[in-house]
């Protein structure tokens, strides 16, 4: 077991085994921050912010990456993840923890110089280990098993608890579901059922409780559990389906227990609107007072900006799509208006439009390409050939 006051951040991919590898990694340890990433594009400004920011950390931490499939941007971070410890005392190296399985990983780390240790795991036949001489960092790509296994099977590289019986039952089952469904092992009697979790996955994992909320992983892990042990009981397909919305009611009635605002005769969106309302990591507050998210689902976006609004915290509200599509809400007839500046339109309280870029990474990425559109800085005259004659007089 690992040093339980040791900050975790985990990297996943955003599909059902990013998703599975998290909820077993948290059932194990204390997880500070997850970022899923959803495109291959997003990796190397995601792992070049962790490197910047490891790099000026006082206190070591633990970065695990799961599920991530290993280009050579991903490579590159790994050397030079190796070189900042190299630059740091022992005692404040940062641990490095790369679970993946994809075949093409493998050739990459090749690529960079990285190259498979000349003694394998006896335990583990077909698991490959990647030699680094700093014991801190790991590497280990294994193509017969999904992420979320291995994260599960060597659970003693991070782990600092120790999962109750009925939790450690639905990870059994959880476990050998995505590992049928993510390697497509359709020979397996689970693989059936578990196709059902996948699509009950990603019905949820975006209309909800977002990305980027700090409960959103708790809302998908509780969930994919639960169905764990739908599965488990042997239910049928249809039946894990008809029960699926149940469920997700009981996981959203035990998270918002105790919210003062909480009405539970309302939709599951309308219920946790207030909540993603008030949340600092979904919206950004620009320059004109407006407010800003990121890749809200349109259902979820419609409802949370109608709470800003009403609240009286933002009389305009914009959601920015990774694609770089624009959705623009308002109560004082500014959407439309807004919606021009970005070669959009629309009807003056609700309109459309689109970043000129056409791509987005995060919302700090979102908030700095549309910041100087919108509120566009004023020129400095005092730079100008003209300032000098001012208050000449003939």
């Amino acid at each position: 077991m690992k040093d339980p006051a040791l900050k975790i951040t985990q990297l996943s991919h955003h599909d059902l085994d990013g998703y599975g590898a998290t909820t077993v990694v948290a059932a194990y340890a204390a997880v500070n921050r997850v970022v899923h990433i959803g495109r291959y594009s997003d990796v190397g400004p995601v792992v070049e912010a962790e490197l910047q920011r490891l790099s000026g950390a006082a206190e070591p931490e633990t970065l695990m990456m799961t599920d991530l499939g290993l280009e050579a941007v991903a490579v590159d971070f790994i050397n030079k993840f190796a070189a900042m410890n190299a630059k740091r005392p022992t005692e404040g190296h940062h641990r490095l923890i790369v679970l993946d399985h994809h075949a093409s990983s493998l050739a990459q780390l090749a690529t960079g110089g990285l190259h498979p240790r000349p003694v394998p795991d006896d335990a583990w036949p077909s698991l490959v280990h990647i030699g680094f001489e700093d014991p801190a960092i790991t590497v280990i790509i294994d193509e017969s098993r999904c992420a979320t296994r291995l994260a599960h099977d060597h659970h003693e590289l991070y782990g600092s608890m120790t999962p109750d019986d009925e939790t450690r039952a639905a990870l059994a089952v959880l476990v050998e579901a995505i590992d049928a469904v993510d390697l497509w092992n359709k020979d397996r009697p689970i693989f059936r059922q578990a196709l059902v979790l996948d699509e009950v996955f990603w019905e949820n994992v975006s209309g909800f409780i977002p990305p980027g909320h700090p409960w959103h992983d708790r809302f998908i892990g509780d969930l994919l559990l639960g169905l764990a042990s739908l599965l488990g009981g042997g239910a049928a397909p249809a039946a894990i389906e008809r029960q699926a919305g149940a469920l997700r009611a009981k996981v959203i009635d035990t998270m918002l227990a105790g919210q003062p605002d909480d009405d539970r005769e309302q939709t599951t969106r309308m219920r946790i609107a207030p909540l993603l309302a008030r949340s600092p990591e979904l919206f950004r507050r620009l320059a004109g007072g407006a407010k800003l998210s990121f890749g809200l689902d349109a259902g979820t976006f419609q409802r949370v900006s109608d709470v800003l609004m009403v609240g009286g915290d933002a009389a305009l509200v914009i959601n920015v799509q990774r694609s770089g599509s624009m959705s623009f809400r308002s109560n004082n007839q500014t959407a439309l208006d807004t919606a021009r500046k970005f070669k959009g339109g629309g009807h003056k309280d609700a309109a459309g439009g689109r970043l000129p870029s056409g791509v987005v990474s995060s919302l700090a990425d979102a908030a700095s390409q549309v910041e100087p559109i919108l509120n566009p800085p004023k020129p400095d005259l005092s730079k100008s050939p003209f300032a000098a004659l001012q208050g000449f007089k003939a």
